[in-house]
């Protein structure tokens, strides 16, 4: 088992798109038949080659691995990351809260836990403006969530 790292930074109203977060068969419901077929049209389209981050975390192993930013195999290792990724976007955090030192040390704890028995961890804080700034770290080889899922580095060199 090993864990990979994935961020993104970008506009919010892009982040909202739920067309662009889900893989194609698995759009929300649409209100007329054209707009079924226009988020389809986008999933196909977009969802497996965006870095924006999908609905459900374990999509992220959907992607191409040109969107990981890192492999650890030790969840301590792992969990160093987001921690990293925190501290340099904290001061940006659009929440006075969010940006509090021991709520992200706490944060980080609970990261290298949930790794640890196989979970996958998804963070992600409004920063000020309207930018959207996400974090996820997901298990690999198997995910807990979608064992069918394939390793994005093994696909790619198999």
């Amino acid at each position: 088992m090993h864990h990979h790292g994935y961020a993104w930074l970008g506009e919010k109203k892009t982040f909202d798109k739920e067309s662009i977060r889900r893989p194609a068969g698995q759009a929300p419901m649409a209100t007329s038949e054209k707009e079924v077929h226009d988020r389809h049209r986008e999933a196909v389209a977009v969802f497996p080659t965006t870095d924006v981050p999908p609905i459900q975390t374990a999509h992220w192993l959907m992607k191409p691995p040109s969107v990981i930013r890192g492999t650890w195999q030790e969840p301590k290792e792992a969990g160093e990351w987001p921690g990293l990724q925190l501290a340099e976007f904290a001061p940006r955090f659009a929440s006075e809260e969010d940006r509090e030192v021991a709520r992200l040390v706490l944060l980080v704890r609970g990261a290298v836990e949930r790794l640890t028995w196989g979970g996958d961890v998804s963070l992600g804080h409004y920063l000020s403006g309207t930018a959207f700034h996400s974090v996820a770290l997901v298990t690999c080889s198997p995910n807990r969530a979608a064992p069918d899922l394939p390793c994005p580095v093994r696909r790619a060199s198999a």
